[in-house]
């Protein structure tokens, strides 16, 4: 059971609450018809904001009814309970509606707690690489250049080389010798088995000589990228200098 956003409003669904009450579904919904109803009586009432029609796709891909609850429309159901269903009830939903509360409330001390604290390098890769895929899938379309070609979380193979102590050269021709890059005219591109993973970018970067000016692409890592580097490295027991200097500890 959890809460849903509706329109910016938190709410339960009908078919959670049925189930917190002990009450069959079709029951409670029957039952808020009946309050729907007695609302629509008098001018002064909203029903909408206690219940809010709305659908679910049952076990048999059917499309049915459901309500779902604002936390008004929970205390109007607690008010009809009495005994030991109503007291639990009543406890759950304002626990829930409470704890939704206080991450609105202090969204920075929520998400701190959330957010796993890295270990080691490749720990804190991994979480720049899921942030990074997660921000590129939310992204529109239209701001695919803008976020992709032009995005400063794109790093230089000269960029990562430098975790390893190692020059873009040196890093360039191990990954060429592990069949992942080659050489096709001035740059370096990716074997087609690794094509399509999202690993790099290519960035066009404007350049003059001998008084013409062209474009020429710039191939440039991501942070999904980054990471694979990392654990291909790592498979032949090469690491960060950082990590390097934790060992010798």
């Amino acid at each position: 059971m959890k809460l849903l956003n509706f329109e910016g409003r938190s709410v339960l669904n009908s078919r959670d609450v049925a189930g917190m009450i002990g009450k069959e579904h079709k029951h409670l919904m029957r039952d808020i018809r009946t309050y729907i109803n007695d609302m629509q009586d008098s001018p002064n009432l909203d029903p909408r904001q206690f219940f809010i029609e709305s659908t679910y796709t049952s076990d048999q891909n059917k499309i049915l009814p459901c309500y779902l609850l604002t936390k008004q429309g929970c205390e109007f159901v607690a008010n009809k309970l009495t005994g030991k269903k109503g007291n639990q009830f009543t406890a759950q939903y304002v626990s829930l509606f409470n704890s939704m509360k206080e991450q609105i409330s202090n969204p920075v001390e929520q998400a701190l707690k959330s957010f796993p604290i890295p270990r080691t390098m490749g720990e804190a890769l991994r979480l720049a690489a899921d942030e990074a895929d997660q921000l590129a899938k939310q992204k529109p379309k239209v701001d695919y250049y803008d976020s992709q070609m032009r995005n400063p979380g794109l790093m230089t193979t000269t960029e990562i080389a430098k975790d390893f102590g190692w020059s873009a050269s040196k890093l360039n021709k191990w990954l060429a010798a592990h069949h992942i890059i080659y050489k096709q005219g001035r740059h370096w591109v990716l074997y087609q088995k690794y094509c399509g993973e999202g690993y790099t970018q290519y960035e066009p970067f404007a350049y003059k000589k001998n008084n013409r000016q062209g474009i020429r692409n710039n191939l440039k890592w991501t942070q999904k990228g980054r990471k694979f580097i990392y654990d291909k490295l790592a498979e032949h027991d090469i690491h960060p200098v950082i990590e390097q200097l934790s060992l010798l500890d």
